[in-house]
């Protein structure tokens, strides 16, 4: 095919917006640049409204996958009549867009009623958590999004968890539940995973250790604390345990102070944000991910495809439990509690592996519809009977 056709069907393809605060790595960001990748441009062209001043981690790629980049102000309150007016601004400005997909839901409600009125085809809520921040913010998004299932034309959710925290219980019926997927061949087959993974561990001296690993942004979502008084626990009874904890946050500096505190300050190691976290799966032992909430966690579906054993916090969706290497355990159980049981899941797993019991992760996260590629069709599929 010629450039020239080429771009005449970029042209004509649909273009769907979508509302994120930014294109850092994240979850929500990280799952749709997955979709991002593999839908047939041809067809769907996906556009960016952000509200962070730039540039974002996955920008330039976006841009190289044929995706226009936005921007307008953040909503803070104060601005309500200046922000409405900048979302009408915008809208009216771009009449090629004909899907507005909102994974912003604290704001939903305000910038998806102004996206209908000034012509878009269709307008879709998309709801990626199951939680919101503690104190006056997260009521604050509560109050904001109290109507959003009169605001839109669709309701989206990562999880049945999310879909009745952001939508309500009464609402449930209509929405439709698309799990986070990601790119399962990429954990098919990957010698090079295990190779990297191998380099980590003698990067941060790690060979000869047991290591628990957890991938995510320190925020008070992801527990932290939690997590760290439970490795100080397993501590005690393996001395060669060290964890690896990949990510960054505001709440970074705080979890290095706990560790001093923990006296566990020399066994732990902060890896910050990574570009190739597949590799640093395959650095770990099992993964420990207390979450006090979440939407549907793309890292325990990542850990699952990676054959990691996966302790997993009662308050995260049970949807996202495909195989055996996920087990849950409720956050009122003590530390020590969780590290008893994180050391025996690991157990009964590495029992499993070595019994050849084990099904094929990649495979049942492929019959449950945890494929990127298959995810991608289903949503080319939606968007193009949305504007029928």
């Amino acid at each position: 095919m010629t450039e020239t056709k080429k771009e005449e069907n970029r042209k004509e393809a649909l273009v769907v917006l979508q509302v994120l605060s930014g294109l850092q790595v994240g979850g929500a960001e990280s799952r749709v640049m997955d979709l991002t990748r593999v839908m047939n441009r041809e067809q769907v062209r996906y556009a960016f409204l952000l509200n962070t001043k730039g540039p974002d981690y996955y920008e330039e790629e976006a841009k190289k996958l044929g995706c226009e980049i936005y921007r307008i102000p953040r909503f803070r309150f104060y601005n309500f009549f200046s922000y409405r007016k900048a979302v009408r601004k915008f809208f009216l400005e771009h009449p090629e867009i004909s899907i507005v997909q909102g994974h912003m839901t604290s704001t939903a409600a305000l910038y998806l009623p102004i996206a209908k009125k000034c012509g878009v085809k269709a307008t879709i809520a998309h709801a990626r958590s199951a939680g919101v921040d503690k104190g006056l913010k997260g009521y604050l998004t509560k109050w904001l999004r109290r109507n959003l299932p009169q605001k839109t034309d669709y309701m989206w959710a990562c999880s049945t968890e999310a879909a009745k925290a952001v939508y309500g219980e009464k609402n449930y019926d209509k929405v439709r539940v698309i799990p986070n997927a990601i790119d399962t061949a990429k954990f098919e087959n990957c010698p090079q995973l295990h190779r990297s993974g191998e380099e980590i561990r003698k990067k941060y001296g790690l060979e000869n250790a047991l290591v628990i690993g957890h991938v995510g942004r320190f925020h008070y979502a992801k527990n932290h604390e939690f997590l760290l008084e439970v490795f100080a626990k397993i501590c005690e009874s393996a001395p060669n345990a060290r964890l690896l904890l990949v990510g960054e946050g505001s709440g970074m500096e705080a979890a290095k102070q706990q560790t001093e505190k923990l006296g566990i300050a020399s066994r732990v190691v902060f890896a910050g944000r990574q570009s190739d976290v597949a590799s640093y799966y395959y650095a770990m032992d099992m993964l420990l991910f207390p979450s006090r909430y979440e939407g549907l966690p793309g890292t325990v579906v990542e850990a699952q495809a990676a054959e990691l054993p996966c302790l997993v916090s009662d308050s995260v969706t049970k949807d996202v439990a495909v195989t055996k290497l996920v087990t849950y355990m409720s956050l009122k159980q003590s530390s020590k509690e969780w590290a008893d049981a994180a050391l025996l899941h690991l157990q009964k797993i590495r029992e499993e592996k070595k019994a050849k019991t084990l099904e094929s992760p990649v495979e049942l996260l492929r019959e449950n519809g945890f494929d990127v590629h298959y995810q991608a069709k289903k949503m080319e599929e939606y968007y193009i009977a949305m504007t029928k």
